[in-house]
């Protein structure tokens, strides 16, 4: 097989699970709870942040996991307390005050660090030979990652109690409560999965990219985008959206430019909320 298609098809598959991985927590918090968290791309990029923390303090980047899900944990538990719930019925005070947390935390992160580009060293150097093609190691763990990843969760989804209680107080959170079943602790804990998803997004991506206060910005468009196109609560959807999504940016962009591939995804997510608001595979 000619090594160009193999290589091109791997940047494909990579673009489309990179950014499956930087959905995952957008579609627990938006699928889940029906929280519009405008700040998700912020929390993705504090955890890459924790990323450069760990390696200017000389420490293997591979603590950074931990430390961002430690990180994540408390961040989460805060924001859904103070901030979250008491505007779970009020969805566009939500907006508005996800969207003001966003700024606040660009702009802390901006006095912290600078408004510069940070490059990190990738932990795991090298390349694989596939098919005849030279493609870097980190990409493919990353790839593996994701997957595994999304089984795991899968898993917990389809066949923990805790997830049938999650069910259970999106469907009706009356009845959810009538029953014995704690709602504030369960979104405040299913929030938080989501803010530790995305922060553990951003650790991941973070040697591949370069690190700056505004990188969640461009994921949490992409990842809106997705939700749009693939639909709210389907794991199908979740594979439409980021194959439709990831695939054109990456293949528009190998072809033109990145404003061309950004145009172009805006064009399908404004298709699909005047035609199909609800997207191709919204949960009933």
């Amino acid at each position: 097989m000619d090594p160009l298609i193999v290589a091109q098809t791997l940047n494909f598959a990579y673009a489309v699970i990179s950014l499956l991985l930087v959905v995952l927590g957008l579609a627990v918090t938006l699928g889940w709870l029906g929280v519009m968290n405008l700040a998700h791309g912020e929390f993705v990029m504090l955890g890459a942040y924790v990323a450069v923390v760990t390696e200017r303090m000389g420490w293997p980047f591979w603590a950074a996991i931990p430390l961002t899900i430690l990180f994540c944990i408390v961040l989460g538990i805060v924001v859904e307390r103070l901030l979250i719930r008491p505007l779970y019925s009020r969805p566009f005070d939500l907006l508005l005050a996800t969207w003001g947390l966003s700024i606040l935390i660009r702009k802390i992160v901006e006095a912290a660090f600078g408004g510069g580009y940070i490059s990190l060293t990738v932990p795991v150097k090298g390349s694989l030979d596939i098919l005849g093609a030279s493609y870097p190691t980190y990409r493919i763990l990353i790839m593996a990652f994701t997957v595994a990843l999304l089984a795991m969760l899968l898993a917990w989804y389809f066949r923990s109690s805790a997830a049938a209680r999650v069910k259970a107080m999106v469907g009706n959170p009356m009845l959810a409560q009538a029953v014995g079943i704690d709602t504030n602790a369960l979104a405040r804990n299913t929030f938080v999965v989501g803010t530790c998803l995305a922060g553990l997004a951003g650790v991941i991506i973070a040697p591949v990219t370069s690190v700056n206060p505004f990188l969640g910005l461009d994921y949490v468009i992409n990842a809106f985008f997705v939700i749009i196109v693939g639909g709210l609560g389907s794991v199908l959807g979740l594979f439409a959206g980021s194959g439709i999504i990831g695939g054109l940016d990456s293949f528009v962009s190998a072809i033109l430019d990145r404003t061309s591939a950004f145009f172009l995804v805006l064009l399908i997510a404004i298709f699909f909320l005047w035609l199909r608001p609800r997207g191709l595979f919204a949960r009933n």
